[in-house]
């Protein structure tokens, strides 16, 4: 009995180092496909600033995970199905050692903001502006997430590296292809603007990003976008997103006239600038309409769209509007002038915050940067399009702004237009300031 008992004990031990070695060759052997594949392609071994494709950097188990996420920039979401010779046994290891907790996700505090746009179709101009203001304002570096259709990666590319090597120095960049669920492809994409659902899936993806910063493309930061992204210390700790109300005047707003499904508080939320705590939201159960079961984010997103898409008009919007409807503790709040458009200043003057401290971001919807029909707005985007790089900001951009602005007063925005400009003065002169205490 006891021969027996030694005999079995032997066979577990040859029988672990046996799946030591497996799982060891294995990873040595797509360690080494990897760098075949790379010199084969003349790739250099390190990961560019401007590339959205991850290059092993680990070996061993930690190699699988990096191969895995190389692969599939789902990584684990159950909504994309893995190419047939993706993963495999990696993934199936991966499955088995579990998932990361939150403190191994969240980044190294670096001091960058981070900041992602979706871009599709004729945004390439407008988003480069967006990013030219971000860079322009900011006194902290940034990271841009940049996901685009295929035929704009070389542009975005050309575009950025084409910035002064001064201007580069404070920014790094990203560029990402545009992925959706495989089975509602189409519909995904088509659900409201090209593309704009994408933000959906930003936790899914981005699985190694703490918290990040989502504008749309039609966003002018007339402040440092490290001012926003200071809210995340406003958080308690139930909030994981951050919008501003859609309306601040019932008697206009949207939502709550004509609806079809429910949306958050009195006038609904506006996604076009959403400040995410992104690990928190990949954790939280989110009650919902659908089930009395509490849904994870990645669970949540298909049924609801299966269930309200004859009812949302303004798409991925109206899909955050009912997620935080039934979940309102999750959302904070922040001021119309962190989301400043024309809805505000249209009618008369209806955002208060504004008013009285300036508009800190400006949201140029309904395509006012590019028609006549609200030229105060268009007048901000030109000015900053046009601007020089290196050149005197104050003499460059502001003066030439406000000169443009006072032909703008015979409309309602027109004449609001000094509350552009007062935020933007100051965030100039601070910039100039610490250029100079530098030099």
């Amino acid at each position: 009995m006891q021969c027996f008992h030694q005999a079995f004990l032997l066979c577990m031990v040859f029988t672990f180092c046996s799946l030591l070695y497996m799982f060891n060759q294995l990873a040595s052997t797509l360690e080494g496909r990897d760098d075949w594949d790379r010199k084969e392609r003349g790739e250099p071994g390190r990961l560019s600033h401007d590339s959205g494709h991850l290059l092993r950097k680990h070996p061993g188990l930690a190699g699988l995970r990096e191969r895995c996420k190389k692969l599939s920039v789902s990584y684990w979401s159950p909504y994309w199905r893995l190419p047939a010779d993706v993963c495999g046994v990696n993934c199936l290891l991966e499955s088995s050692i579990g998932e990361r907790s939150g403190s191994e996700v969240k980044e190294h505090g670096d001091g960058r903001s981070h900041l992602a746009v979706v871009a599709c179709g004729a945004r390439l101009e407008e988003t480069l502006a967006m990013l030219k203001s971000a860079v322009l304002l900011s006194k902290k570096p940034l990271h841009f997430y940049i996901f685009a259709e295929d035929d704009l990666h070389d542009p975005f590319r050309n575009a950025l590296d084409s910035w002064p090597r001064t201007v580069q120095t404070k920014f790094n960049y990203t560029i990402y292809p545009i992925t959706f669920p495989k089975e509602n492809a189409k519909e995904w994409k088509k659900l409201f603007k090209p593309c704009a659902s994408q933000r959906l899936f930003l936790p899914l993806i981005l699985k190694e990003v703490d918290s990040l910063l989502y504008v749309d493309t039609d966003i002018i930061f007339l402040q440092p976008v490290e001012d926003i992204w200071a809210l995340l210390s406003r958080f308690n700790s139930s909030h994981l997103a951050a919008m501003a109300p859609e309306h601040e005047e019932p008697r206009i707003g949207w939502y709550n006239r004509f609806a079809r499904h429910p949306y958050y508080g009195k006038t609904g939320v506006n996604s076009g600038v959403m400040l995410m705590n992104m690990t928190r939201l990949r954790k939280k159960s989110f009650k919902n309409d659908m089930t009395t079961v509490a849904l994870k984010w990645e669970e949540i997103l298909m049924p609801l769209l299966q269930k309200y898409k004859l009812n949302i008009t303004w798409g991925d919007q109206d899909l955050l509007n009912i997620i935080f409807h039934h979940n309102p503790e999750s959302l904070y709040v922040f001021p119309c002038q962190w989301n400043y458009r024309p809805d505000h200043c249209i009618y008369g003057s209806n955002c208060q915050q504004a008013d009285q401290e300036g508009v800190f971001i400006l949201h140029g919807n309904r395509g006012v940067y590019h028609d006549d029909k609200q030229p105060a707005f268009r007048a901000v985007y030109d000015a900053i399009r046009k601007y020089p790089f290196g050149e005197n900001m104050e003499t460059s951009l502001l003066q030439p702004l406000e000169a443009s602005l006072q032909t703008t007063t015979n409309t309602y925005c027109g004449r609001s237009s000094h509350l552009f400009t007062k935020k933007l003065k100051q965030s100039i002169m601070s910039v100039q300031q610490d250029v100079t205490q530098r030099r």
